[in-house]
């Protein structure tokens, strides 16, 4: 049994820097994880176009749901345009119609616009008819779909999963996200038979000194910053590869 390919999402390039250090083998590059990850800035992306591993940069224009105006339609193909011109090695994006099926023509026209590969984000999580929205990412040309199985967490969407890994049936790759942890990897693999692993590997760090006027004015978390842990990047490999190891 080959590797199975981990994916971490991150919003910060140290944290995309100590995932690539640590055992990711693709980094998801999105702004704003706290609000589901939004697309990052240019900037980013030239920076995270130097890291080892190859770098997917999240095209998603605002929180909430998955819907698009034609403006924001617009301003996402302006922003494949800009990962493609950093050198990122692909993009992550869906979108739905107001019938929850996938923007099949909005889709079509990004993917077409670009030659960078694509994975189809949890978008296809809203979907009405979740087989159909497979088989149309197939059609459409993604590389692979992240999904929980239309589930909270992934280890509560087990049944879909192994679903989407039937209908798939080898054409494009599932890999499963949310809530993913070392502790659970072994589980999600083994009863949904998905292909990668998707999670975001972070901890709260303590804040180094007070910062209480930052706190105070809401900028800060009393908890502390949440980022990258390269011990969680390493455990969650490490569980990965001894469930590989096992099913030898």
């Amino acid at each position: 049994m080959t590797r199975i390919p981990l994916e971490v999402c991150v919003d910060t390039l140290e944290g995309a820097w100590t995932a690539a250090e640590n055992g990711a083998d693709r980094i998801e590059l999105c702004a704003a994880l706290s609000e589901g990850g939004l697309t990052p800035s240019q900037g980013f992306m030239v920076a995270a176009a130097r890291l080892p591993v190859p770098v997917y940069a999240m095209i998603r224009p605002r929180s909430g749901n998955f819907e698009y105006s034609d403006l924001e339609k617009a301003l996402m193909l302006r922003d494949i345009h800009a990962a493609e011109k950093a050198g990122l090695a692909g993009i992550v994006i869906g979108a739905v119609d107001s019938q929850h099926n996938l923007d099949r023509d909005f889709l079509a026209a990004s993917l077409n616009g670009t030659r960078l590969p694509a994975t189809l984000h949890r978008a296809i999580d809203t979907a009405g008819d979740y087989e159909k929205a497979i088989e149309d990412a197939i059609t459409l040309g993604f590389e692979r779909v992240l999904t929980s199985g239309q589930a909270s967490k992934a280890e509560h969407g087990l049944s879909l999963l192994q679903q989407a890994v039937n209908v798939a049936a080898g054409r494009i790759s599932i890999m499963a996200g949310s809530g993913v942890t070392a502790a659970n990897a072994s589980q999600i693999l083994k009863r949904s038979g998905v292909q990668e692993l998707h999670a975001s590997c972070s901890s709260v760090k303590p804040l180094p000194e007070p910062q209480d006027l930052e706190t105070r004015l809401g900028f800060v978390s009393e908890a502390g910053i949440k980022d990258t842990d390269g011990n969680v990047v390493q455990a969650l490999r490490r569980a990965m590869d001894q469930f590989t190891e096992a099913a030898a």
